[in-house]
C-alpha cells in the first residue's frame, strides 16, 4: 500500500535464522499502510531465511559472514537508495507485524522524526539488561525510554542520516536514540500491539542478554566519552 504523498517507505528487516517466522512478517509489512517495499536483511543465517523472504515479496540482501544486527543493518543501507522513511522491524514478528502501522503513523504524520514502539510485556528475562539501556540513554542523552531495546522503529531519512553508521550488534537501538535525542530529533515512543520471540530464563538466554548487555555498554560508554 502505497502512501499518499509519494512518499518512499521501506521496511528494513535484520533477520538470522528466522526461517520459521520471516514469510508471515514480510506479508505483514506489506499490508501496512505507507510501505511501499520491504527489505529483508539476511545476516548470514544457515536456514531458509532468504529463501522464505524472497518466496514472500521481499527484496532480499544476504550478508557473506555474520555481521550482527547493527552491522547487517548499516551495511544493506550503503547498498540500497535513500529512502523518505525507514521503518525497522524484526524477522520475528509475524503476523503481528500489521499492528507495526502504529509506530510508522507518527513519523508519517510529521509528529516524530523516530517513533519507537512500545511492546506489551511478553515475560522473558529479567529485565537486568533493559533497565540498565534505559538508565545508560537518560544518563548520555535526558531522554527516558520504556522501550529502549526495542527494534520496532520509524525514522526519517534525514534523521537516520545523522545517525550512521549505526553502531554494531545488539547496541543498534540505544545508540539510535542517543544520536537522534542529540541531533535534535522528535523521539516518541508508541504503544504497538506487536510480539516476538523473547529469551527464556535458561543459559542460552542468559548468554544472550550477556551479549546484548555488553554491546549496549559499548556504545553507550563511547558516547559518553563524547566518541561515537
Amino acid at each position: 500500500m502505497t502512501d499518499p504523498r509519494g512518499r518512499r517507505v521501506v521496511a528494513l528487516v535484520a533477520a538470522r535464522n528466522e526461517a520459521d517466522a520471516i514469510g508471515s512478517t514480510v506479508r505483514s509489512l506489506h499490508a501496512v499502510a505507507g510501505v511501499t517495499e520491504v527489505v529483508v536483511v539476511d545476516d548470514a543465517s544457515d536456514d531458509a531465511t532468504a529463501a522464505e523472504a524472497a518466496a514472500a515479496g521481499a527484496r532480499v540482501l544476504r550478508s557473506d559472514r555474520h555481521r550482527g544486527k547493527g552491522g547487517a543493518l548499516e551495511g544493506a543501507l550503503s547498498r540500497l537508495r535513500a529512502a523518505d522513511v525507514w521503518l525497522l522491524a524484526d524477522g520475528d514478528l509475524g503476523t503481528s507485524a500489521t499492528a507495526i502501522g502504529a509506530v510508522l503513523r507518527p513519523v508519517l504524520g510529521d509528529e516524530a522524526d523516530l517513533a519507537i514502539g512500545v511492546l506489551p510485556s511478553q515475560g522473558g528475562g529479567l529485565g537486568v539488561v533493559k533497565w540498565l539501556s534505559g538508565f545508560a540513554i537518560a544518563r548520555s542523552c535526558g531522554f527516558r525510554s520504556r522501550a529502549p531495546l526495542s527494534g520496532q522503529r520509524a525514522i526519517t531519512g534525514l534523521t537516520l542520516s545523522r545517525v550512521r553508521p549505526l553502531a554494531n550488534g545488539f547496541g543498534v537501538e540505544a545508540a539510535m536514540t542517543i544520536d537522534a535525542v542529540r541531533s535534535g530529533a522528535r523521539v516518541l515512543e508508541v504503544a504497538a500491539d506487536l510480539r516476538h520471540r523473547t529469551t527464556g530464563r535458561d543459559l542460552a538466554g542468559f548468554a544472550h542478554r550477556g551479549r546484548q548487555g555488553l554491546d549496549i555498554f559499548r556504545v553507550v560508554f563511547a558516547r559518553m566519552g563524547g566518541r561515537r
